[in-house]
């Protein structure tokens, strides 16, 4: 399966539905050559592993205290480093991420899950590596 968004429910974007359309294509472009018995060399790809769901801080009654800051909001994939801020307090006051890993929170203030008490993920970022790749088939 392929999932490509952020994208809202009940919403159609021509730029997100182009990007599912070309990495499809890919991917059976990928199958055909392969099928045919092409030879791929060695690459390296990053990639983001999930490490965490984050949750809305919330007070001792489950109720949320704070929503993602505007400068996390819409910030996918992007860096998150010591001292960033993450959530604002409904009084104002500003909650940062206090950890010494640059993360990279993706998710970020999903409508989809927000009933599920996840505010955004974090992330690391990795370099997987792959050999070569053929096909048996002559």
């Amino acid at each position: 399966g392929v999932e490509v968004g952020p994208q809202p429910q009940g919403v159609l974007r021509a730029d997100i539905l182009d990007k599912m359309r070309k990495i499809v294509k890919h991917g059976l472009d990928f199958v055909q050559l392969f099928n045919e018995g092409k030879e791929f060399p060695p690459c390296t790809i990053e990639v983001f592993k999930i490490t965490e769901k984050v949750d809305y801080p919330r007070n001792k009654d489950d109720e949320v205290i704070a929503i993602i800051h505007p400068k996390l909001q819409d910030q996918d994939w992007q860096p998150l480093n010591n001292g960033d801020p993450l959530f604002l307090t409904l009084d104002g006051g500003v909650i940062a991420y206090k950890e010494d890993c640059t993360v990279y929170p993706t998710f970020i203030n999903e409508a989809a899950y927000y009933e599920k008490k996840q505010a955004f993920v974090k992330t690391v970022k990795l370099k997987l590596s792959a050999k070569h790749i053929g096909s048996s088939v002559s």
